[in-house]
């Protein structure tokens, strides 16, 4: 799915296969090692147009959304963090800047990731967005 383009969480992956997470994780890398595969990190900006799509949010909120990540891209705030909760936080923050109207829990139900999570990169987002202005 990542090198199709059309990146899955192993959540949902766990979801439709009945077959445990850690499993599925364990099988990926196994699969990946002897396959001498490079597969990258997914990008957090492959997940925006489900999410934005999932929320019914205007081009606009998505074009900002993804100006949030390439943002959090250069100042190193993407680094070690998951790409599900920074594009959720993105499309969650990218709503509001646009005056469109979503909560923390519709991004929680579309992304499938927790409202703390959300909150955490969403204020992270924001930092890096500060920063650019002082730069």
């Amino acid at each position: 799915a990542r090198q199709a383009g059309v990146p899955r969480s192993l959540d949902e992956i766990a979801d439709v296969s009945r077959v445990e997470k850690n499993e599925i994780a364990r099988t990926y890398r196994y699969v990946v090692r002897e396959l001498g595969l490079e597969v990258q990190p997914a990008d957090p900006e492959s997940y925006v147009p489900r999410f934005a799509s999932g929320l019914e949010l205007s081009d606009e909120a998505e074009h900002r959304a993804r100006s949030l990540l390439q943002n959090a891209k250069e100042k190193g705030v993407h680094s070690g963090k998951s790409p599900v909760g920074l594009a959720a936080a993105a499309v969650y923050a990218a709503a509001l800047l646009t005056n469109e109207k979503t909560t923390q829990a519709a991004v929680s139900d579309v992304a499938d990731i927790s409202e703390v999570t959300i909150r955490n990169r969403y204020h992270e987002l924001l930092e890096a967005e500060e920063t650019i202005g002082m730069a």
